[in-house]
């Protein structure tokens, strides 16, 4: 079948554009603080769902249906993110890359501020749990709408040669979002007493994202639309459809993206949101608490980690990073939780440390570029998005869940949901075998 027709979209009037460098730098800070604010708002409803939403805003079930129910609404913000990739890359491959990231940050942190305002279940009932879902609804749209442009903006104006170290620059934003999110939790938990943190010091941490977005959207604004868009739009190029473009011309492409989103997001998912529950009732009291501090201290350590995965990429190409993360977490996931059942807090924070730091980096570091690469310029948002945000969702989203009801199945023994997570990283493996290598060939649109 033919291409899809183009449209001739006429540029708006250029003022003089700031030199190549200095547009290079405002996008990859622009890229790597707005991720860091979505991050941060998306990250605080997984911390929270593990750890009070359940008590909270299902006080009817028990204590492992509570915390299905909470995990369910968690996964409801991963069901919305194609939606929200599908919106975003149709209006990011026709309008520009940056006036859509403008509005997904401001729709993530209008949706985080609300959640930290909502009545709980004992105020209003059952319009708590409902109101809470349809701000978890707004949060995914968002967050499947953000990723792609903040990648595409950094990794077109990369220069030759350092895709991968730019396209793990807006990467970092979900390590640091992690840092903020399980370090204001851990923070509240730390300086108030359960009754204060119950009652009210878990919103603190949603409010403050009302703050950190105006912050965001005044770095944000002054970044210059992608060479790549801008080269399309001139020669009259833009994509009529962009997504049933890119579906119809390199569903290859949409299918090996989501497949590499499996392990990935499986893992950090469940090292990051499912094992804070895990350690809290499964192996000690204060397990919530050692977990979320693991999890800051791999947080942290991800800010440097993963742009070095993503410069190692550009040296000896994506596939062979992408696979060491790959079968790294498929292998390391019953290792991992023998060390998560000691109870000792150096054990936990290796645990943690070797599958979010050499498991998840490896693959999330090369990644921005790796996917970016796998589709042209006419429709890069609408692929890239489309791929990570579904993936998210089979990968991500679901796991929570599933490993819950494979926990209850096992009476408490984890190793379902070892098995669970290891076949994920199978798969993930799988695709990046079977995807293109793209380090060493320029990126169309980004070097005419």
């Amino acid at each position: 079948m033919g291409d899809a027709p183009a449209v001739s979209t006429a540029p708006a009037p250029s003022r003089a554009l700031p030199a190549p460098d200095v547009a290079r730098r405002r996008a990859a800070l622009g890229s790597f603080v707005g991720t860091t604010i979505e991050w941060y708002d998306y990250y605080l409803y997984g911390t929270a769902a593990a750890l009070v939403l359940g008590p909270l805003f299902f006080p009817q079930s028990s204590t492992a249906a509570g915390t299905v129910a909470a995990f369910a609404t968690y996964a409801v913000g991963f069901v919305a993110r194609p939606l929200g990739g599908a919106v975003a890359g149709h209006l990011g491959d026709r309008v520009g890359r940056k006036a859509v990231l403008v509005a997904a940050l401001l729709l993530m942190g209008v949706s985080t501020t609300l959640i930290g305002l909502l009545p709980t279940y004992a105020q209003i009932g059952v319009w708590a749990p409902v109101l809470l879902t349809l701000a978890r609804l707004l949060q995914g749209f968002s967050a499947g709408g953000e990723w792609g442009g903040a990648v595409l903006l950094s990794v077109e104006h990369a220069p030759p040669g350092r895709r991968g170290l730019y396209g793990a620059v807006p990467q970092m934003g979900s390590a640091a979002g992690m840092v903020l999110a399980s370090g204001g939790f851990w923070l509240t938990r730390t300086l108030l007493d359960d009754e204060q943190f119950f009652s009210w010091g878990w919103r603190v941490p949603f409010l403050v994202s009302a703050v950190l977005v105006v912050v965001g959207l005044l770095i944000r604004l002054k970044v210059t639309e992608s060479p790549a868009f801008r080269a399309v739009r001139e020669a009259g190029e833009v994509a009529r459809q962009p997504v049933l473009e890119v579906l119809r011309r390199n569903p290859r492409g949409v299918l090996l993206t989501t497949g590499m989103r499996l392990g990935q997001n499986g893992g950090y998912v469940l090292y990051t949101v499912f094992a804070l529950n895990y350690l809290a009732n499964q192996v000690r009291e204060d397990g919530a608490d050692l977990g979320l501090l693991a999890v800051l201290v791999a947080s942290v350590l991800s800010l440097a980690a993963t742009p070095l995965w993503g410069r190692l990429s550009d040296r000896v190409g994506r596939k062979p990073v992408y696979l060491f993360g790959a079968v790294l977490t498929a292998v390391f996931t019953v290792p991992a939780f023998w060390l998560l059942d000691t109870g000792a807090g150096l054990l936990i924070g290796a645990a943690v440390v070797v599958a979010v730091n050499l498991g998840h980096d490896s693959m999330y570091g090369s990644q921005g570029a790796f996917f970016a690469e796998q589709f042209d310029e006419r429709t890069r948002y609408s692929g890239a998005s489309l791929g990570y945000s579904i993936g998210a969702v089979l990968g991500g989203g679901l796991t929570p869940l599933i490993a819950a009801a494979l926990l209850a199945a096992g009476d408490g023994s984890p190793w379902l949901v070892a098995g669970y997570l290891s076949l994920l990283a199978v798969l993930t493996a799988v695709s990046a075998a079977a995807a293109r290598e793209t380090a060493f060939a320029p990126l169309a649109g980004s070097e005419r």
